[in-house]
């Protein structure tokens, strides 16, 4: 079954050149079957392009997906038009009536900052409250995940020498998570971040299990034990090229940044980059999607149970 969107939004021809199966909200509304309703906070600059990203893998799977993009009304967006948030997207404040299968908060590049100096921090932190009984599963992409982890258990970021870039190897710590159902026992991701979590703050707190980390990399999968919390510090949703165009653009603006590890071959930045990704990215989101969302939510969405934090047990 396909993802849903909107006719007029730019994501619809990249995603059909790419046979990928898209459907108007119009047919949509004469399929008799209830689609998941996922939400996306989308905190990335790039927006059109963040955007295609994930419609791009939740439109790999069997289900039908009805997305609505959601937008931070506390923030200037400088590198979108107001005409495309006025037509695609909607504030925080503008869903808080409706309820969802499923919710992504992708990163941001505001790492280095600490969060309560971010302008949306409160906005952010008001939406992952009202999650807690409106969202039946939530994942979180890089910033989203730290800001995530942070803000329900106070798990700190660290400043990293310099910026984690670049493809890099992950292993799986068990085999029978349903989340990493079908990866190899080593695969790869992207990361682009400047900060990092760890393994110390995260085993302090028994609701959270690490399920894939790698040795260069580190942690990059955790999830909380009742599955509806994932938290993803890489960037398995980027395309071919995004490392490149990331790269391109600070080498453009004179700013101090490496090659990215392992993307190029030879990490020669003349060359073709090689994605190694991209198999174990469609595994991730379909998994979510069938696993976490589709095979656990409740029918009617008006049933969706608060998830308690540990603070209110």
């Amino acid at each position: 079954m396909p993802v849903t969107i909107p006719s007029t939004l730019p994501a619809r021809a990249t995603l059909e050149s790419e046979n990928i199966f898209v459907m108007t909200e119009e047919r949509a509304r004469h399929q008799d079957i209830r689609p998941l309703r996922v939400a996306i906070l989308n905190l990335m600059p790039t927006k059109i392009a963040t955007e295609t990203q994930l419609l791009r893998l939740l439109g790999n799977s069997p289900l039908q997906v009805e997305v609505t993009l959601l937008h931070t009304a506390t923030h200037d967006h400088k590198n979108v038009s107001a005409e495309h948030l006025i037509a695609h997207y909607r504030s925080c404040r503008q869903v808080r009536h409706r309820k969802f299968d499923g919710l992504i908060i992708t990163g941001a590049p505001v790492e280095q900052m600490a969060f309560e100096e971010v302008d949306y921090w409160p906005e952010l932190v008001d939406l992952m409250d009202w999650a807690k009984a409106n969202v039946y599963a939530t994942m979180y992409v890089c910033w989203g995940a730290q800001a995530g982890l942070y803000h329900h258990y106070g798990i700190p970021k660290y400043a990293l020498e310099r910026k984690m870039f670049g493809v890099f190897p992950h292993r799986v710590f068990d085999r029978h998570t349903r989340l990493l159902r079908g990866f190899d026992d080593v695969f790869y991701a992207p990361h682009s971040r400047y900060t990092e979590i760890r393994r110390a703050d995260l085993e302090r707190v028994p609701e959270l299990q690490i399920l894939a980390e790698s040795d260069e990399a580190g942690i990059y999968i955790v999830a909380t034990r009742d599955g509806r919390h994932i938290y993803v510090t890489g960037h398995s949703e980027y395309d071919s090229l995004t490392l490149k165009s990331e790269y391109d653009r600070d080498v453009s603006k004179g700013l101090p940044i490496h090659v990215p590890l392992n993307y190029y071959p030879g990490d020669d930045p003349a060359r073709e980059p090689v994605v190694r990704w991209r198999g174990h990215a469609n595994l991730l989101f379909a998994n979510w999607l069938n696993y976490y969302v589709y095979q656990v939510t409740p029918y009617h969405l008006r049933d969706i149970p608060e998830r308690a934090t540990l603070n209110e047990e």
